[in-house]
């Protein structure tokens, strides 16, 4: 009876031992400062616990000396024998024999890791960076493939290891895209954060209808990022297919004769935009007076001093190259200024101007045509149609009332 308590209170020790080793070996990470004596310490409680060996093998490799690295390997190692199916191990070998300059050895360590867990993407992941560090690129963009495919969180990964290593070069990119929807929408965000404006609507255009509507969120993205990269026309019509903008089209004005109610709501990429951030300036619209329809825009200057205006403006997406003919109509009543308003259009991609018109008249005017015609420049595929000022000093007084109305642009 003495040797049978002797026996369980010795089987006790030893599993309560294990236990604190390998509580200690999980709790610990190796930033800690003093991981390497707790990781130490757990390994003595603990001697036949992967966890505290990988925990030790971690902090050493953070030395960067030949001994930290080469002690690094033989804990790593060790940990590989007490666990040799545990598919992280042979990963974190394999880092290590790679970080030691043993290349055959990695490799061997990375692939065992791999057959261990062939369905889990981090292997996959590892073993791609590997090849590919070693310049073996069919080989690694093949692993990385699989990753990309299973894991949206390596996909955009993936691809950016992509589109720089192939400088650029969608197809090459694509071949790592598989044809399944949630890739493809992943594809083509991927595309506008990087500005391929062509590349990012070709690849959504290629996802079917049902599978588009699931993804709002990324669309509304996607949108964002070519208008703030000033690709208009894809933005245009990604802001179409997201509702932001449904009428807006290109070389058209949207909303031309402001029978759409301008408010305080958000008026879209491309609608006009309106600023009542100044009480010497009020702009509505006004069903009362107008020129066609239902509505003008009024602009109603109360000794408003400001040299700039900019008041209302709407971007347009254009055809680069082509020409124009920009068409409005204007009246005024007792507008006085030395610095006459005017309209101007301006190159969104680069904010130059292109043109003005004529600056509209003082005094009191019944409604009259104001026209200005323009050539789109290369490399410009939106234009900004906005009110300016004559040049004038930082105080530039001007009062009475302006209406604009029916907006056209007419290609030449």
């Amino acid at each position: 009876m003495l040797a049978a308590v002797i026996a369980a209170l010795a089987l006790a020790w030893f599993g309560v031992r294990w236990q604190i080793g390998n509580m200690l070996g999980e709790l610990a990470s190796p930033s800690q400062e003093n991981v390497l004596e707790v990781a130490q310490a757990a390994a003595g409680l603990a001697p036949r616990d992967p966890v505290s060996r990988s925990l030790i093998a971690a902090k050493l490799r953070q030395d960067f000396t030949p001994e930290s690295i080469e002690a690094s390997v033989v804990n790593f190692e060790e940990a590989v024998r007490l666990s040799p199916n545990d598919f992280r191990l042979w990963i974190e070998l394999g880092r290590a024999y790679e970080q030691a300059d043993r290349f055959e050895d990695a490799e061997r360590a990375f692939r065992r890791g791999v057959e261990l867990a062939p369905e889990y993407t981090f292997p996959q992941w590892q073993i791609g960076n590997f090849y590919l560090r070693r310049g073996r690129a069919d080989e690694a963009f093949a692993y990385l493939a699989k990753a990309a495919e299973k894991s949206i969180v390596y996909r955009e990964q993936v691809f950016g290891l992509a589109w720089d290593y192939f400088e650029k070069d969608a197809a090459r990119v694509e071949q790592l895209a598989s044809d399944t929807p949630s890739v493809r929408v992943t594809l083509a965000h991927f595309y506008a954060q990087r500005g391929a404006a062509d590349d990012a609507l070709r690849v959504w255009n290629s996802i079917p209808e049902s599978e588009k509507v699931l993804h709002p969120a990324i669309l509304r993205s996607i949108t964002e990022h070519l208008y703030s990269k000033r690709a208009y026309r894809q933005a245009l019509e990604f802001s179409r297919q997201a509702g932001i903008d449904p009428e807006a089209e290109i070389a058209k004005v949207t909303n031309p004769g402001f029978e759409k109610f301008l408010g305080d709501v958000e008026p879209g990429l491309f609608g006009w935009k309106i600023n009542r951030g100044d009480s010497k300036f009020e702009i509505l619209t006004d069903s009362s007076v107008k020129a066609a329809g239902q509505r003008s825009l009024r602009l109603t200057f109360k000794n408003y001093v400001r040299p700039e205006l900019f008041n209302p403006s709407q971007i347009v997406a254009v055809q680069p190259e082509s020409r124009f003919r920009l068409t409005f109509m204007l009246r005024v009543e007792n507008l006085r200024t030395g610095a006459k308003p005017m309209m101007e259009v301006v190159n969104a991609n680069n904010d130059i101007s292109i043109a003005r018109t004529q600056p509209f008249p003082t005094g009191t005017h019944d409604w009259q045509p104001v026209t200005v015609e323009f050539s789109v420049p290369v490399g410009c595929d939106g234009v900004t149609i906005r009110t300016v000022r004559e040049p004038c000093g930082e105080i530039c007084p001007i009062s009475g009332t302006m209406w604009l109305d029916n907006f056209s642009l007419e290609k030449l």
